[in-house]
């Protein structure tokens, strides 16, 4: 039943900028891990802003492995009524426990991107520390993904009620050198002229079918740690199936940055490589710079740019099929839907005040 309870999350609207620090020991553009990721968020001032409490106050104070000792609980089925359930000496780990003035807060942060999250990775740390505190719990769940704090403030109303969680704010950050323009697009769009129109019958690699071009970005700053990586050790870091692994490495060789090593894993290409040197700015322009190659991107990022709206799935199977892309049906229709998340990506990046 515990498995089946998750939290759906989804983008705040709002995107808040805010300056590195000269910190000669944190890469604030190659926060690679979820521990690096908590210490940019502290150094930055990101999590008072969030908790909106004064600049420096919230220290982090504990972390990792605990026992939750025993406890019992509520929780609601789904189809009416509910349960308790009795815990006794489990195991959690917390990524990040902070104090202030006001308050304990309890972090559970992740690196890759993931549309929800099971609500006993906050429910567990908080019954736990709810017996060892005066304080209120604040519970935070952080996902530092392309280089943006997406951040979710929740609370149980009723501490014995695991199915009271409740989304208080939500809030995203990043960083100011980061900021991108319309401008900036056009003119990589302007720059480049498209090498292949993807006819299935002339390219080697298959089109993409990888709808969250989040994911590429997240797998290529883990290829960027790692000298290679197999589909099962991507599936187990992204937290998908095989399936999907494959998937979204063919992506990363469809954009060239990826390139298959002997043992039939993936690693980054030269060029690959060369772009994760870069600043998350330029390195988001780069990668755009590689998607508008193909044709179908850099035609439909015309038309948005020109009537500021994204196709429709109709229309981008319609070009697919004038270019002989991938055979007609439910492969197309896959595809389109990844040609639309990727255009989706690049329309995320801009902000102009």
């Amino acid at each position: 039943m515990l498995k089946r309870i998750i939290i759906s999350i989804k983008p705040a609207n709002d995107l808040v900028y805010v300056p590195t620090k000269p910190y000669e020991s944190i890469d604030f553009d190659h926060l690679t891990s979820e521990s690096n990721a908590i210490n940019a968020m502290s150094a930055t001032g990101i999590l008072d802003m969030f908790l909106d409490v004064p600049m420096g106050t919230t220290v982090e104070t504990f972390n990792g492995r605990m026992g939750t000792g025993a406890f019992s609980f509520n929780v609601n089925h789904l189809g009416g009524g509910s349960s308790t359930i009795r815990v006794n000496s489990a195991q959690l780990e917390i990524d990040g426990g902070f104090e202030n003035d006001d308050s304990v807060i309890i972090m559970e942060a992740k690196n890759v991107p993931h549309p929800d999250f099971h609500v006993r990775q906050l429910y567990f740390p908080y019954r736990l520390w709810l017996n060892k505190v005066h304080k209120p719990i604040r519970l935070v769940f952080s996902q530092y993904v392309d280089s943006i704090y997406h951040l979710f403030e929740y609370e149980f109303a009723d501490p014995d009620d695991y199915s009271s969680i409740r989304l208080v704010q939500q809030c995203d950050y990043t960083f100011q050198s980061s900021r991108i323009t319309w401008n900036d697009l056009h003119e990589i769009w302007g720059n480049t002229s498209p090498t292949t129109d993807d006819n299935q019958e002339e390219v080697d690699t298959p089109f993409v079918q990888a709808d969250t071009f989040t994911n590429v970005i997240t797998l290529m700053q883990r290829l960027d740690q790692e000298k290679s990586m197999n589909a099962a050790e991507i599936a187990g870091y992204m937290e998908f199936d095989p399936r999907q692994a494959n998937y979204y490495s063919a992506a990363g060789e469809y954009l060239g940055v990826f390139e298959r090593t002997p043992s039939g894993g993936v690693s980054l290409s030269r060029e690959g490589r060369q772009i994760m040197a870069l600043h998350v700015r330029e390195r988001r322009l780069a990668i755009v710079e590689l998607i508008f190659k193909h044709e179908i991107f850099h035609y439909f990022f015309g038309l948005m740019y020109g009537n500021g709206e994204l196709p429709s799935k109709a229309d981008i199977i319609e070009r697919m099929s004038l270019h002989n892309i991938c055979n007609e049906g439910s492969t197309m229709n896959r595809r389109a839907s990844s040609v639309l998340g990727w255009l989706r990506w690049i329309v995320s990046l801009v902000d102009e005040e």
